[in-house]
């Protein structure tokens, strides 16, 4: 059951972030928050969580989760900035080679900050297990991706043949 959602999730995944790019951001939108809700459901099992843990713990986790994706996104618009001019200077390109690096320093200090709010809401063994169920989500997602995209390819050879 589990690999079923995770796999329609997928799928909607892919179906969607073309549909996203090429209409307005309501596919997207529903996408990640699909996501969210599934990412809820793996790690609430993952770490054990109680109802009241959960209702505590998420909007904590998800704030991070934004604040961290915010800052990727600007990084990742001034690496497009740069990489698109045509007369970026070598300045240029090094300010922006250090904000890439320094993206990856203040996601640490945002995780290590929410880090002590969640001590409020886990116990010490379920917060020293956060990252690795994060860890685990992803390979997760990972895997089933390239699953995904592997049938995908094969039944499109299959329909060639």
């Amino acid at each position: 059951m589990k690999k079923l959602v995770l796999i329609t999730l997928i799928a909607i995944a892919a179906v969607a972030a073309p549909m996203a790019q090429a209409q307005d951001k309501s596919p997207r939108k529903q996408w990640m928050t699909e996501m969210r809700q599934y990412k809820r459901a793996y790690l609430a099992k993952e770490l054990d969580l109680t109802k009241e843990q959960q209702a505590k713990f998420f909007p904590l986790y998800e704030d991070m989760e934004d604040e961290c994706a915010r800052l990727d996104e600007d990084t990742r618009q001034m690496e497009r900035r740069i990489s698109e001019a045509p007369d970026a200077s070598d300045l240029e390109y090094e300010k922006a080679t250090e904000a890439i690096y320094e993206t990856k320093v203040r996601q640490a200090e945002i995780e290590k900050d929410y880090a002590a709010k969640f001590k409020e809401v886990l116990s010490p063994k379920q917060l020293f297990r956060l990252k690795e169920a994060d860890r685990k989500f992803a390979r997760d997602m990972m895997r089933q991706h390239h699953r995904l995209r592997g049938n995908a390819r094969a039944a499109a050879e299959k329909a060639q043949q």
